[in-house]
């Protein structure tokens, strides 16, 4: 069982945001699926939260059973004092401004849940999983924790055109622009998206877990089908084997093409294995060697290798875990 609690929130008395509701709306809609349709996370998405009490009681209801996935999205105010950092509420007041940070990961670190990922998208988001006893300086969070934020403790979190900058590259990157070869997109992998994406001059985003294994928050059409990727070990029957090519691997190379031939013409079956080798080549597992190109390679008979990318799904196949 994954379940995702959502919040969103615009409506804060004294400085009103705007893209909060929007940001956390796009968030559940892309997280509710994988990319094939299929259910992946059970979103409950809160827009109108007046109150700190409505909303610690969501995040305590979240974080109860032992659910494969809790995940936890905010976009809204984040708040720093002298004695931490906190989600702001729109009941706001001087000595009491919302969710105290410590009080959130003491909800995560006790939850029975085997995976709790925590995203804030707020000012000063990056405190979460410190203490203010220690100044910042320490991170104690417990096994199975995740968080993700989209500032430092001392940064804001920067609004264009109505939407949080961290949101729109998070949705980006759940849309598959931090998928990896299998098409799974971990927070990890969504981390290292944003990070490339922002400038060094703008804000940073920081990210801390206490994990053996990422989870994957979602699924998309991977760029190589698994049943391809597994022909790696029959293609490459030892990591150091070089794949030996000729033209009759090359498609176009062919009598009823009109252009320059040579023999050994294509071959059916070479051309399907060459077809695969080319797609590992585009997702970087193979290299040909001594030419520039796939293509070069078969038409002048050289060959093509793993590259460490490759080793690594080689692996990962030989070992049965694909």
């Amino acid at each position: 069982m994954r379940k995702a609690l959502v919040v969103g929130i615009n409506n804060y008395p004294s400085a009103p945001l705007r893209g909060c509701v929007n940001d956390a709306a796009a968030f559940g809609a892309i997280i509710e699926t994988h990319g094939d349709g299929d259910p992946n996370f059970a979103v409950i998405l809160r827009t109108n939260i007046a109150k700190k009490g409505e909303l610690l009681g969501l995040i305590e209801k979240l974080f109860s059973g032992d659910s494969d996935v809790a995940l936890f999205y905010f976009s809204g105010h984040g708040f720093e004092n002298s004695l931490g950092t906190y989600l702001v509420t729109p009941d706001a007041s001087k000595n009491d401004v919302g969710i105290s940070m410590t009080d959130l990961l003491v909800i995560a670190n006790n939850s029975k849940a085997k995976n709790r990922v925590i995203i804030l998208d707020c000012c000063h988001s990056g405190a979460a999983g410190t203490s203010p006893i220690t100044g910042g300086v320490t991170t104690t969070i417990n096994t199975g924790v995740t968080i993700l934020t989209a500032s430092k403790q001392d940064e804001v979190s920067m609004e264009v055109n109505g939407h949080g900058v961290f949101t729109n590259l998070l949705i980006d990157g759940l849309q598959g622009g931090a998928a990896d070869i299998r098409g799974d997109i971990t927070p990890g992998s969504i981390y290292s998206y944003i990070d490339q994406a922002l400038g060094p001059w703008e804000q940073r985003p920081v990210f801390k877990t206490n994990t053996t294994e990422f989870i994957s928050l979602k699924k998309i059409t991977p760029r190589v089908s698994k049943e391809t990727l597994r022909k790696i070990i029959q293609y490459f029957p030892e990591p150091e084997h070089e794949f030996p090519l000729d033209p009759s691997y090359e498609d176009t190379n062919s009598p009823n093409i009109e252009h320059k031939i040579t023999k050994p013409f294509a071959e059916p079956d070479h051309v399907e294995i060459f077809k695969d080798l080319q797609k590992f080549q585009s997702v970087g597992l193979v290299v040909p060697n001594s030419a520039s190109y796939m293509y070069f390679a078969a038409m002048e008979s050289k060959s093509c290798r793993l590259t460490a990318l490759g080793y690594h799904y080689w692996r990962l196949v030989k070992q049965k875990k694909i």
